[in-house]
């Protein structure tokens, strides 16, 4: 080989080897550390908990029907810790068959209506499920989530997800919440549109904290830096986090500078106990806003604050040595202190808080990224924990619930929501897009290795090819240089 030609792909190595790193180490690898032992195994006993509530791959709402959003949360927690697959699949195959239950007012007889947010944490959750979104129950989720994304003739509003709204139906009332699951799912289902991101982004206030509505009584906002007493939310804020980071893994700008911010912010709002509150009637603390937090905060690599969150929220859970009259229901997760007392002394009274405070306090306490959940393995426990006791045979086609008339609550209670969003199927009186303030992270169909590492919430080819592509051309060109030598 001449030395020209030797000095030309020596040349080319080293530019395609910096090229390689430049673009890798472009997207975030912040790596998640596993959470302490004691607090997976804790997750997992909540999660079974959880799983024994579902009858017939369903978990009911406060009057008794099937509540389409929190049986999505409910998935969406199984598949984070990775139990009871049979309840999972079965869930699945339920929420697959009800979409436009879900997502629509049409078992309420009120045609043309399409939820945004309900569509994108379908969206979401069919994708991190590993089920194909854009044929999800006959539905193309993907595309319909694309066609609800203001464009550019919707000026500053460009880029944020709506409802196709009928005189009938009410007004558009998308938030923060639902843009975070548009974020996410379209992240997580091909490319994210960096419109839907900047308008996600322009919902952050200058301290770092997001609003949760992007509509003021003016009309809507052009952006929080522009919305004089805008109150920042906790739970808002932990979900935006969470979705700028997928995001900024799927290659959008301005995304991890904002989640960087984000997360200052809510170590900021952290309770000396470890603890966060919400915003408006759920000030107080507890634990879905703890258990968001929680989880954003690990995605974040604020990994001290992040556990002193799971302890708060294992200090809410009912165990069989300590749980009193409510020892039966060990492993369930209360809303607050108050809900844990009364329970421990008298039993569990209110199932439908405490059904809907456990899937979102969970995951604070397992810490999967909701950008990782369905990629990257559950983290390990010391032992096995029992799976919950109603486990149907999943069915592609369920009935059991199949029922036309209207089964959600028209009027869903607001202690047990953590946002002013519940994860209750509304009908027309409340027309919020928001399908639930619980993150979504994924319903498996197959139980992930418990016994492997830890989770990472970062995939390590990234490193692994980089390390291959630095040694590799390093020893190439040590070739080149010796050959050039004699």
């Amino acid at each position: 080989m001449s030395r020209s030609r030797s000095r030309r792909l020596g040349v080319g190595v080293l530019a395609a080897t910096a090229a390689t790193t430049a673009a890798l180490t472009a997207v975030p690898l912040t790596v998640v550390a596993a959470p302490a032992p004691a607090h997976a195994a804790a997750a997992r006993d909540a999660a079974s908990w959880l799983a024994g509530e579902f009858a017939d791959g369903v978990l009911p709402g406060p009057f008794g029907g099937p509540d389409w959003g929190l049986t999505v949360d409910g998935v969406l927690a199984l598949s984070a810790t990775g139990v009871d697959a049979p309840v999972r699949q079965a869930a699945t195959a339920q929420v697959a068959a009800h979409v436009r239950s879900y997502n629509s007012y049409d078992d309420w007889g009120i045609p043309g209506f399409t939820d945004g947010g309900a569509t994108a944490k379908l969206l979401y959750a069919a994708s991190a499920a590993g089920a194909d979104p854009t044929d999800f129950g006959g539905f193309d989720l993907r595309t319909e989530t694309l066609s609800l994304v203001a464009g550019a003739d919707a000026g500053h509003q460009r880029g944020r997800i709506t409802s196709r709204t009928t005189a009938d139906s009410g007004p558009d009332a998308s938030n923060t919440f639902d843009q975070s699951f548009a974020v996410l799912g379209l992240a997580r289902s091909g490319d994210v549109p960096q419109d839907t991101v900047d308008f996600l982004v322009r919902q952050q206030c200058a301290a770092g904290g997001f609003r949760l509505y992007p509509d003021t009584a003016a009309g809507p906002s052009p952006s929080c830096y522009e919305q004089a007493g805008a109150t920042l939310d906790v739970d808002s804020t932990a979900m935006a986090v969470q979705a700028l980071l997928a995001a900024a893994a799927d290659g959008a700008t301005g995304a991890t500078e904002a989640a960087g911010k984000a997360a200052d912010w809510l170590v900021d709002q952290q309770h000396a106990d470890g603890s966060f509150g919400g915003s408006g009637p759920t000030t107080g603390a507890n634990s879905n806003s703890t258990g968001l937090a929680g989880q954003a905060l690990a995605a974040a690599g604020r990994d001290a604050e992040a556990a002193r969150a799971a302890g708060a929220l294992a200090a809410l859970q009912l165990t069989a040595a300590d749980g009193g009259a409510a020892a039966a229901d060990a492993g369930a997760i209360a809303y607050n202190t108050e809900s844990l007392a009364t329970a421990v002394e008298s039993g569990i009274m209110d199932r439908d808080q405490w059904r809907r405070a456990t899937p979102q306090a969970l995951l604070g306490l397992v810490q999967v990224p909701l950008g990782r959940i369905g990629l990257d393995p559950p983290p390990s426990s010391p032992g096995p924990t029992p799976t919950g006791t109603a486990s149907p045979t999943p069915t592609a086609s369920p009935t059991a619930t199949t029922s036309p008339t209207p089964t959600g609550s028209p009027t869903p209670t607001v202690t047990a929501s953590p946002t002013p969003s519940p994860s209750a199927t509304t009908g027309p009186p409340t027309p919020s897009a928001t399908a639930s303030a619980t993150a979504a992270p994924s319903a498996t169909p197959t139980t992930p290795g418990l016994g492997g590492l830890p989770t990472t919430g970062a995939a390590v080819t990234s490193y692994v090819l980089i390390a291959f592509l630095l040694v590799g051309g390093g020893v190439l060109l040590l070739v080149l240089s010796r050959r050039r030598a004699a």
